[in-house]
């Protein structure tokens, strides 16, 4: 028995006496938003290492640097999902564009992906850049992937496989379907990738040579990428007249092909489109109902950036960018696509016809150094005619 008394004191003694927590850093005082869903609090936020370790209205404990966050949001990194900061890394890896705004992770990949290259693709890469101008040295999504790294880089970075860079590397860019093993390569190519690192196939169905891929073709990359745990995310074929038929189509990929699927920047394009949005989220809802995971991420400003590109009929954009150039040459030509571009498109998404009218259209960025004093002009003010 006293044996026993004295363990108890013994173990009493030592409970009272724990040693203060330590921690690298505590940010205290914050309004918290953890990311769950839950209510934000006022908390604090306990790191050790590279982990975040506690989280709670009041910690105690020491830490070697305390962060006073009163009247601040403490949250967890925010992901980009739509990221196009691949070249912009190159040239400055600490991104601190989006590193100052929270942003913690870029994920590339919304139809063309760094890799699987063929020479001839990155012949044409060097030959399309901007003014952001450097070596292609790797050839797969991988070693993309790996080049980023070894030069240091602050965010995290993640990329899906681009269907339109898979099609580009097996047909080009005509308005051509894949025979059997043509698209029997198209997927050893996305299993490769995925085996890389990838997190699925995107898709941008509104570019050329994209806008040339079937919904057939389209359900065997995701099929090939959803066997090995990816997921299918698309620029859909259309975002205004025939939005819900695009989400139809989407939803019937991700059905067939037995993998989740996501709308990237879903919205609805042009004032007769505005209404589409709950039919759109009733879609999406039945889809999830039925068993397949369905999900959106969304930009909350009312206009989009893109190409001119995107607003020429795709006829005129068919087998890259010099068969285009020299088709826009043709006076003729070029009389047709500006006709075309200004009435409402069949068949393609004409988001020149969707803003409503040039002075709509924000010029923001040139390749070419003659047309840069254009930068922010609208397309009805800038008086170009090169």
């Amino acid at each position: 028995m006293r044996r026993s008394l004295l363990l108890i004191v013994a173990w009493l003694s030592s409970a009272a006496v724990a040693p203060t927590p330590r921690y690298d850093i505590i940010v205290r005082g914050g309004t918290v938003v953890d990311g769950s869903g839950g209510a934000p609090f006022t908390g604090d936020v306990a790191i050790k290492g590279s982990r975040i370790v506690a989280v709670a209205p009041h910690l105690t404990g020491a830490a070697a640097r305390i962060i006073d966050a009163r009247g601040l949001a403490v949250a967890p990194g925010f992901i980009n999902m739509l990221s196009w900061a691949g070249d912009a890394l190159i040239e400055d890896g600490a991104g601190e564009s989006d590193i100052r705004q929270g942003v913690t992770l870029e994920v590339m990949g919304e139809g063309d992906s760094e890799g699987p290259y063929t020479e001839k693709m990155v012949a044409t890469a060097l030959k399309q850049q901007g003014d952001l101008k450097h070596p292609i040295t790797w050839r797969t999504l991988r070693q993309y992937l790996d080049f980023l790294t070894a030069r240091g880089i602050a965010p995290n970075v993640a990329s899906f496989v681009g269907a339109t860079t898979v099609r580009i590397h097996e047909l080009g860019e005509d308005d051509v379907d894949p025979t059997p093993a043509q698209l029997a390569r198209m997927q050893d190519l996305v299993r490769r990738a995925m085996n890389e690192g990838a997190m699925g196939v995107g898709s941008s169905l509104i570019y050329s040579p994209a806008t040339f891929a079937e919904t057939p073709e389209l359900i065997a990359l995701a099929q090939a990428s959803a066997a090995c745990g990816g997921m299918y995310i698309s620029h859909m074929r259309n975002e205004s007249d025939h939005v819900l038929e695009a989400v139809d189509e989407l939803i019937a990929i991700a059905r067939q092909s037995g993998g989740p699927a996501e709308i990237y920047h879903l919205k609805q394009a042009g004032r007769g489109n505005w209404d589409k949005l709950d039919p759109i989220i009733a879609r999406v809802d039945a889809a999830r109902r039925g068993g397949t995971r369905i999900t959106a991420d969304m930009y909350t400003y009312t206009a989009g950036a893109t190409g001119l590109d995107a607003a020429m009929p795709p006829w005129v954009r068919a087998g890259g960018y010099d068969a285009w150039a020299a088709r826009l040459k043709d006076p003729a030509i070029r009389a047709k696509v500006i006709a075309e571009m200004k009435i409402r498109p069949v068949g393609w998404d004409n988001l020149y016809f969707q803003a409503g009218s040039a002075d709509k259209v924000l010029l923001l960025s040139f390749k070419n150094a003659a047309l840069k004093p254009y930068t922010g002009k609208t397309l009805a003010g800038s008086r170009c005619r090169g």
